[in-house]
């Protein structure tokens, strides 16, 4: 095979191009399936409240942080779309866009689970007390954010790029999945709401690796850091050193 056939990686540009196709294919499928599952946990009592019989939402900063999250999934679709399409400039400018909803994302979040703490939530479990409760919406916004900020950092490299950017939709993914119908966070906790991401990104690595032949040593490290804080957060949840800081963010 002459070296015109081979792209930079020393691969057949026949295989690279099919690899990217089926990349464009993934993303598609996970961006509708993401769209799904936040209208299957958070549709009822947000999204399509008018189709529902639900209470009044509570206070406005709900509607602040239900809004500007759903604007960073309709991204999230639209990127998806623009990479597919190879319209590249378009995609980049929207990365702006998409830094400045991030960081709306995270300052409305962390009101928001200081205000659940606070005021109290249905959305948390009645057998745990909300301080201990609240180091799981907060360490979601912590590792969102750095996975957010090393998904800008690696903007330049594609390949880790949108594997950072996968990573973190599924570290946002567990309030939905919490929220699911037919009680299974009821009867399984953590283990239904953090074992369905942590197994989603045990097998995406696993997968990624297997299709191209290569460890993404990016995404391996972030996927260890996602699954690794979602479990490490339990048992300091009921620590002092938690709970003082708890107090004194809500206080």
């Amino acid at each position: 095979m002459s070296a015109s056939n081979l792209s930079e990686e020393g691969r057949p540009h026949g295989a690279v191009k099919h690899d990217r196709n089926w990349e464009h294919r993934f993303f598609a499928v996970f961006a509708a399936a993401y769209v799904v599952a936040v209208l299957v946990g958070f549709g009822p009592t947000f999204y399509l409240k008018p189709l529902f019989n639900y209470p009044p939402i509570a206070r406005s900063i709900i509607w602040v942080h239900g809004f500007v999250m759903a604007a960073w999934v309709l991204l999230f679709v639209a990127q998806v779309y623009l990479i597919s399409s190879k319209r590249i400039r378009i995609h980049q400018k929207l990365g702006i866009l998409g830094v400045l909803i991030a960081v709306a994302l995270v300052v409305s979040g962390f009101n928001l689970t200081i205000a659940a703490a606070k005021y109290g939530t249905a959305a948390a479990p009645a057998d745990i007390p909300p301080l201990e409760f609240m180091i799981v919406p907060f360490g979601d916004l912590i590792v969102f954010s750095i996975l957010f900020g090393a998904a800008v950092y690696f903007r330049k490299k594609a390949a880790d790029h949108k594997r950072l950017i996968l990573l973190t939709m599924i570290c946002l993914a567990p309030p939905a999945i919490a929220r699911f119908p037919g009680g299974m966070t009821a009867s399984f906790g953590p283990l239904w709401f953090f074992g369905v991401p942590s197994v989603m990104v045990i097998l995406m690595i696993l997968g990624d690796w297997w299709r191209s032949g290569k460890l993404n040593k990016i995404f391996l490290a972030g996927g260890i850091f996602l699954v690794a804080s979602a479990w490490l957060r339990l048992p300091v949840a009921s620590t002092p050193l938690w709970l003082n800081f708890a107090e004194w963010l809500t206080s």
